[in-house]
């Protein structure tokens, strides 16, 4: 082997190849394999000539140098990554019954009774990534985030050796492969044992470090934690070289990408049943945690006719696992006051381990639960945490019940302002009369404003915001914009006394800095955002797309709203009567109007841009489908329509474009003869497709 100071740039730079190649195989051996051909202190050699190298020749380094996996220097803050194809979550089903429903409602939609493939997936409890090559060559990484905009993670899954660096020359072009980072449970707990020995809080559960440890701002101490990754699927890919899901499986793991080796192949129900079972049975065994199995149509063709809903897609479904459950106490019930003014009463209890994380709280919902199950303070009681997340109490134990017990007598009054609280007849619920006077419910929109899917303002945590508001720092969304100017003051020019937050305790100038930069960052923000920060009753993440997608602008949905026009916002399919009231009185309100109008004195909100196709027939078209169609369900046919970029409406109107009509068609085909407009019939749909 020649000496590294004789080497020449070409040989040094071959040389450097072959080094990638050997320790990226040898990589792939072990943590892919479990199957070392090379000893450690061989592996040893090769990589400290690799850093020597590239000591010496630093113009050399490659993309795919081994010395790219250490990790780098401290970054400012994590910068955001838009997917190009959203990164969805899956449905959750807890039975047997409801996976038959699941499989059931997919040949429904594709309108057949054979029997269809699925593959079975073990549900890593993880955190799920996205990791883009172009030509090859890793160069970007992604947190999943709230779906559609993630974190830059690409330092830090750089540094785990099972991910790929570099692909074989018969990979797309442009390919985004996605899976789950998790921390295995051996390593979960020398992690802990570190911990404990540098006295440092110890990590709740495995999927919370390795949560924790990609997200570092340092890529070195995620390095240091020994992550790993499988794969699963894909997002963006300039040609699709696979037909099924179990073909694109024999791709990753062609392409070096590490495989769960539980993934199962079923043809029938029966087959879905035996997968979980065995999971189930070897659960335990794992070197790694699952909280359940994931059930995907195979057939990429059948998972294109199915398509997605909102948030999630029709060819999927996680199955979770039963609950794990423990007895502990209820220390006492509390009632907490949500930002619509809703009244949940909370059970804090004697903490419990159940699952490996720590209870101490959970919901009892509200006053019929209560009373139902029939829920006391001193009770003992059956906790559990559903689908492995939420913890929720099952029942009592009636024999352990404390002899001086006396029933729980739900609050009439809001615990916070004292305001009435009343329970309408149709509703579960019990609220606090007093609006965003109640301090409660100001709070509670404060902090559903900065969240992960409104404006996602970090460094405005739920302690941060308790603490400003009780200060008067923060009364409402729109002061938040008004913080950076407000900060200063106290000079000879301005006539503002200046709020100085680096001097707080606990702060500095750094932080404040970071502070203001997230919320500058947030001056433009999408449609959906904007509309679901503003915490109208009713209208969550989906719904605030559903109306950014038929108004596309702010104004005519505020306009809309202001003057009690609801006939628009009802023909959206999925929106109805008691959502729009819900929107009406938002904006008949005159503190909530005062805050949305000086909220876009501050704000730019985007025009809402769909990512369905704009340059067909029915981009843009607004169409209503009536009577039995013959090729396709209405189902089908209705998502058919969305992904070329039409909106689909429930009822003809003036702005109706088109109307489809299959066969026995009804008063929505009359009703278009009468307004003049045209009339598709399912042939003519199917040619505009």
């Amino acid at each position: 082997m020649k000496d590294i100071k004789d080497l020449t740039v070409d040989e040094a730079k071959a040389e450097l190849a072959y080094l990638a190649q050997e320790i990226a195989k040898s990589d792939n051996a072990y943590y892919q394999n479990d199957d070392p051909y090379l000893s450690d202190a061989e592996y040893d050699v090769l990589k400290h000539r690799n850093i020597a190298i590239e000591t010496r020749f630093p113009e050399l380094v490659r993309p795919d140098s081994p010395s790219q996996r250490v990790g780098s220097v401290v970054k400012s803050a994590f910068s955001k990554v838009t997917h190009r194809f959203p990164m969805l979550s899956l449905g959750d089903v807890f039975s047997f019954d409801e996976v038959a429903d699941f499989v059931m409602s997919v040949k429904r939609y594709l309108n057949t009774s054979e029997e269809i493939a699925f593959m079975s997936e073990p549900k890593i409890d993880g955190l799920s990534f996205s990791a883009r090559y172009e030509k090859g060559i890793f160069v970007q990484a992604a947190t999943r985030g709230d779906g559609i905009i993630g974190e830059d993670i690409t330092e830090n899954l750089k540094t785990l050796k099972q991910l790929p660096l570099k692909l074989p020359a018969d990979v797309p072009d442009i390919l985004e492969v996605r899976g789950e980072v998790y921390m295995s449970k051996a390593d979960f707990l020398a992690l802990n044992e570190r911990c404990e020995a540098e006295n440092k809080k110890p990590f709740a559960n495995p999927r919370n470090a390795a949560a924790g440890s990609l997200r570092q701002l340092d890529s070195r101490i995620t390095a240091s934690r020994n992550l790993s990754l499988f794969a699963y699927t894909w997002g963006e890919v300039s040609q699709r070289q696979w037909d099924s899901q179990a073909d694109f499986f024999n791709h990753l793991k062609a392409w070096g990408f590490p495989i769960n080796p539980n993934n199962t192949l079923c043809n029938t129900f029966a087959e879905l049943e035996k997968s979980f079972k065995k999971l189930m049975e070897i659960r335990a065994s794992l070197p790694y945690d699952i909280d359940g199995v994931v059930y995907k149509v195979n057939s990429i063709a059948l998972q294109e006719r199915l398509g997605f809903l909102t948030r999630t897609p029709r060819w999927a479904i996680a199955h979770k696992f039963p609950a794990e459950q423990a007895l502990t106490t209820i220390k006492n019930i509390r009632i907490q006051v949500g930002r619509t003014g809703a009244l949940t009463p909370v059970a804090d209890l004697e903490p419990i381990n159940v699952g490996g994380v720590l209870v101490s709280h959970a919901t009892l919902h509200n006053e019929d639960e209560i009373k139902r199950k029939d829920f006391r303070i001193g009770d003992t009681v059956i906790v559990q945490r559903a689908g492995d997340v939420i913890p929720q109490l099952v029942g009592v134990i009636p024999e352990k019940r404390p002899v001086d017990s006396k029933e729980f007598i739900f609050p009439t009054t809001c615990p916070i302002c004292g305001a009435h609280a009343i329970r309408e007849e149709d509703e579960a619920v019990r609220r606090c009369t007093g609006g965003l006077s109640c301090p409660a419910q100001a709070k509670e929109r404060l902090a559903h404003f900065v969240s992960r899917d409104a404006f996602d303002i970090v460094g405005l945590g739920d302690k941060i915001i308790e603490d400003f508001f009780a200060e008067g720092i923060l009364h409402n969304p729109a002061d938040i914009f008004t913080l950076q100017e407000r900060n200063g003051g106290d000079d000879l020019f301005s006539s503002v006394q200046g709020l100085h937050l680096e001097n707080r305790e606990g702060w500095g100038k750094k932080s404040v800095d970071n502070l203001f930069k997230s919320i500058n960052a947030r001056r433009t923000v999408s449609l959906p955002r904007f509309i679901y920060a503003l915490g109208i009753r009713q209208v969550g993440i989906a719904t605030a797309r559903l109306i950014a997608k038929h108004y596309t602008k702010f104004e005519p949905f505020m306009l809309d709203m202001q003057n009690k026009q609801t006939a628009g916002i009802i023909s959206i399919d999925g929106i109805g009567a008691a959502m729009a009231t819900d929107m009406v009185e938002f904006f008949q309100e005159p503190h909530n109007l005062e805050i949305v109008n000086r909220l876009l004195q501050y704000v730019k909100v985007e025009e809402f841009i769909d990512d369905a196709q704009t340059d067909t027939p029915l981009s843009g078209k607004t169409v209503v489908f009536t009577g039995t169609l013959q090729q396709m369900t209405r189902n089908e046919a209705k998502a058919k329509a969305l992904s070329m970029g039409a909106k689909v409406a429930g009822s003809v109107s003036a702005k109706t474009d088109f109307v489809i009509m299959g066969t026995d068609a009804g008063s929505k085909a009359k009703t278009a003869q009468e307004l003049g407009i045209t009339i598709l019939s399912e042939e003519e749909f199917l040619q505009m497709l």
